[in-house]
Parts: structure tokens; sequence; C-alpha cells
């Protein structure tokens, strides 16, 4: 089930199928693959990489983002939580990511994850988010859910999460970068705490 799906480290993700989507593209390694959709959860540093956009942008390539990236990026496509689209032939549909008992994350700012449907499979990137009502909503097939604490949730609240959305696979990430916290530990403790099947994936280019 994740033989389409890459983990760059961190929060960044490269998924193919139909089309090759990144998010949160962060310190690639050169000759990373074109995109044709690159999605962007929020405008901090190790989610919001203009060089790592433009090492990826061919002409054609789609940036979406939430407002707060806009601001600080030209030509992109702006949306907002709850907001369905289609881009380059990729439903995209647009869900929140906040922080309800820390101020990194502010609901009020807007920042966002995405569920992507790719190979027949909605595929959840939650973004810099707490466990939050919302995900009680939410229906896919496979979720990266951030674990390291801190900034997000904890492995047992990312643990939590997963038992509530109920995917076939859950992938932990916001781990693995010595400049963020999170380390494999965190990985392995969410792996260990959630009731649904789960994957900790090697990096790769």
């Amino acid at each position: 089930m994740t033989a389409n799906i890459f983990w760059l480290g961190h929060d960044s993700f490269r998924l193919t199928g139909e089309k090759v989507v990144y998010v949160d593209p962060w310190k690639l390694a050169a000759g990373a693959e074109p995109a044709d959709v690159i999605l962007v959860t929020h405008d901090h540093y190790d989610h919001l990489s203009p060089d790592d956009i433009a090492k990826i942008s061919k002409p054609g390539t789609v940036v979406v983002a939430p407002s707060a990236v806009a601001a600080k990026m030209p030509a992109v496509t702006v949306v907002k939580p709850g907001d369905h689209l289609t881009v380059a032939g990729v439903a995209v549909e647009v869900v929140p990511a906040y922080n309800t008992n820390k101020k990194f994350h502010p609901q009020a700012a807007a920042h966002v994850g995405y569920i992507v449907t790719l190979n027949g499979k909605r595929i959840y990137h939650a973004g810099d988010t707490d466990l939050i009502p919302e995900m009680a909503q939410i229906k896919c097939d496979i979720a990266l859910l951030p674990v390291s604490g801190t900034y997000v949730m904890t492995a047992l609240e990312a643990a939590e999460a997963a038992n509530t959305i109920r995917p076939a696979l859950a992938i932990p990430m916001h781990w693995g970068d010595a400049a963020v916290v999170g380390a494999r530990a965190d990985a392995e403790e969410f792996q260990r705490r959630a009731q649904v099947p789960v994957e900790i994936l090697d990096k790769t280019g």
C-alpha cells in the first residue's frame, strides 16, 4: 500500500500515481522528480521552502497553499479548510490543522491538511496539528500523522487520532530531522499504541 508513498523526512512526502504530488517539500535531494502538484500546509520554514519548491517546479506545476503561504510566494492557488478542488487532474480536499493546547498553530491561522486521491486511494496528510474534533469526519485509506509532540500531537495522541479515523494504514511523520523535535522512538511509540496497521517508512530521496 506504500509503494507510491515516499517519505522525504520530517513532514515531507512525494506521492506518485496518475500525477506526482509533493506535500511540504523540504531539504530535497538533488535531482528530485518534478512535481505536477505541490501542497503546502502552512508557512513555517520546515514546511514552506521556496528553494525546494523551485527545485521541483516545471511548466504547469501548481502550488496549493493557505493564504499565509500566498503572502510569501507568488502564483499560489489559495485554499482554506473545507475546500474541495481538482488540481492537474488530482482530487484534493482541504481540512483543518491546528493546536488545541499550544500557541504554534492557532486555529485562526487557517493552516491546513490535505486528503489527496491517487491510485484510487485517499491519502490524508494531517499537517501540523493536534488531535482535533474534525478528525472524526476524516475518511481515508492512508493517514500520515505527526507524532513528536511539542508542536503537534504526541505519539499517544496520534494513536488516538488513528483509532478515531480508522485508516487501513497509518504512517508517522514529524520526526527524524535533527533541526526539529521528533525521533524514531516517537514513531515506534505510535506504532505500539495505534489499533490500526502502522508502517514506519525509511527516508528516501
